[in-house]
């Protein structure tokens, strides 16, 4: 059983590019229903002062790139309800916008901070809605929500059996600086996270003993696919077996293919006379992803706009179990960012 996600997501204020062409402030309206939102979203989303903000956002670089931090609580909920690309029985499935972390500090904005007002907003009444599944922060795509806690826990269950079985259940699709040396593979490494100037920093660990086990490092796992290349890049499907931080920004450095947008650890890269190598991980601090000049140009951005460019990781499909023990898996879509789809275009990346 095949569900079709009807949505591309969008975001708040937003501005894409659509059939090779940018929106214009006029023409927003008409966008955000060709990216599947509707009219009544078309509302929700309309901020106050839209119109005397409207030459700023057409100079945004990135179509469609949420804005967290300038958002309410109340215009959260409205960019979430408009996000929701299922919803039947307990289960509500969100494309969840890049830049909107799940879960923060007191008194932050997340998505599981207002998951009370969109219990509501989605007609849930008293039955609150929990996280069943879902990425970091930087990573856009899909996120798994139920009101139910024994379908929840049914879920978890599942989703903890199929790692132990090394089943994958989440495909991701990633933008690489540089194409991987083979097609596909596995990618296997011990990390660990280290935090330095209060800046948490994943980095792998050789040959872990015992006690870097114990002491919080984890062998994990990644399944990866070539899926188109050009331009000196490449569209990646990843499949990671194992779950921890960051595990495939990290595993697609270590195959010097770092994912675009990560202005994390992408900065153990460098490249000398046209060969690329790692720098040592306990030398090396967070810093802003450098891209050489051609790429740039490709993407038709300038320098101080690449230092924002947003991670392109974007969990495009989970796999749930059926209802009935008989049943086959039920695989979720999330159609990819407006910005994601536009770097594909920029780079000649087409699916084959």
């Amino acid at each position: 059983m095949r569900t079709g996600l009807a949505q591309e997501m969008g975001g708040y204020s937003v501005l894409g590019h659509v059939s090779g062409g940018w929106w214009r402030a006029q023409g927003v309206r008409a966008a955000l229903k060709v990216a599947g939102f509707g009219a009544e979203a078309w509302h929700q989303l309309h901020p106050r002062g839209f119109s005397k903000r409207s030459r700023s956002l057409e100079n945004q670089p990135f179509p469609g790139l949420l804005q967290p931090e300038n958002l309410s609580r109340e215009e959260l909920v409205d960019v979430l309800r408009a996000s929701v690309v299922d919803q039947k029985g307990p289960l509500v499935t969100l494309n969840k916008p890049q830049g909107l972390p799940v879960t923060g500090k007191p008194g932050e904005l997340t998505l599981f901070s207002v998951l009370p007002e969109l219990s509501q907003s989605l007609g849930l009444g008293e039955q609150e809605l929990q996280v069943v599944h879902a990425s970091g922060k930087e990573t856009s795509g899909l996120v798994l929500l139920s009101s139910c806690p024994q379908t929840a826990c049914r879920l978890r269950k599942f989703f903890a059996h199929s790692r132990r079985a090394q089943r994958p259940t989440a495909t991701y699709w990633a933008v690489t600086d540089g194409i991987p040396a083979t097609s596909e593979g596995k990618i296997q490494a011990a990390l660990k996270l280290e935090h330095a100037d209060g800046i948490g920093l994943v980095v792998p660990v050789k040959s872990p003993s015992r006690k870097d086990i114990l002491e919080g490092v984890k062998r994990t796992l990644s399944h990866f696919r070539v899926v188109a290349t050009g331009s000196g890049c490449a569209l990646v499907q990843l499949q990671p077996l194992t779950v921890f931080p960051s595990q495939l920004q990290v595993h697609m450095v270590l195959q010097l293919c770092p994912v675009l947008g990560d202005h994390r650890h992408s900065a153990r890269m460098r490249t000398v006379l046209g060969q690329r190598f790692l720098l040592p991980a306990e030398s090396t601090k967070p810093q802003r992803q450098v891209l050489d000049e051609a790429l740039l140009r490709r993407l038709c951005l300038t320098p101080s706009q690449a230092a924002q460019l947003p991670l392109h990781l974007h969990l495009r499909c989970l796999q749930l179990p059926g209802t009935r023990p008989r049943d086959g898996l039920i695989e979720l879509l999330a159609p990819l960012p407006p910005y994601f789809s536009r770097t594909l275009q920029c780079l000649g990346l087409h699916q084959q």
